[in-house]
């Protein structure tokens, strides 16, 4: 933590402290993710990814949920609650999660099965944030849209799985991720009014760039090398 009497960085400096996390940790620099963008992963391995992601993004939701039951700000109570229909969907579905769930059909597993969250690994869950450090966890989303697309174009050339319908989800985040991370960032450079709260929002993202770090480390463990699966993980069919 910074001296409580040290000036606040500009909003350009602080801005670009905290896109210089994305570039030197953003787990886009990940081993797992160079097998994945390679066409290396086996079958088991890109099923294990998909359904352990899938925690992640159930969990977005209720993430955003919890944010804006803390928030006073009535504007970013109305900005927010997108990013829940974004994943949840409206009343006829939709959602973010429910193109997840297509895409873990695609790779061979029961939606069903993917859904309930058995044989998650321990390792992708991950904790909360005040309210500031919550929004500025979610600018991660300042780094993804080159993911994507460099991940779409992976799938397609590597993987038999993929189509237009089942990395429908991938492609949606290309759309819906710059217009969430436009009000995410200006938000944190105007409510981020001392040095204090600059260095919170920053390890908060440090913290969230650790947490999708760590779970490419577990899923490479168990699943890649040494390839020890945890009891109770879901076990490809080429190891049972």
């Amino acid at each position: 933590m910074s001296d409580a009497w040290s000036a606040p960085w500009s909003a350009t400096e602080f801005e670009a402290r905290l896109r210089q996390i994305g570039a030197e940790r953003y787990h886009d620099k990940h081993p797992f993710h160079g097998l994945l963008h390679d066409g290396k992963l086996n079958k088991g391995q890109l099923q294990a990814w998909v359904l352990n992601r899938f925690y992640y993004q159930k969990s977005i939701p209720l993430k955003d949920a919890s944010l804006i039951g803390r928030a006073d700000d009535i504007d970013l109570r109305r900005e927010w609650i997108g990013r829940i229909t974004d994943h949840d969907g409206g009343k006829d579905g939709g959602g973010g999660i429910e193109r997840w769930l297509i895409l873990a059909e695609g790779v061979g597993l029961d939606p069903k099965y993917v859904a309930s969250c058995d044989g998650v690994l321990a390792g992708t869950r991950f904790a909360d944030k005040p309210l500031l450090e919550a929004v500025a966890s979610s600018l991660t989303e300042l780094f993804a849209p080159d993911l994507h697309k460099t991940r779409i174009a992976a799938l397609l050339e590597h993987y038999p799985f993929a189509n237009d319908k089942t990395l429908a989800y991938f492609r949606t985040r290309l759309t819906q991720a710059p217009a969430d991370v436009a009000f995410g960032l200006d938000y944190v450079l105007r409510h981020a009014r001392n040095r204090d709260q600059q260095e919170a929002c920053l390890a908060a993202l440090r913290f969230k760039t650790d947490v999708l770090w760590a779970q490419l480390d577990a899923l490479h463990h168990a699943y890649v090398a040494p390839g020890l699966i945890p009891p109770g993980a879901f076990v490809p069919e080429d190891r049972r």
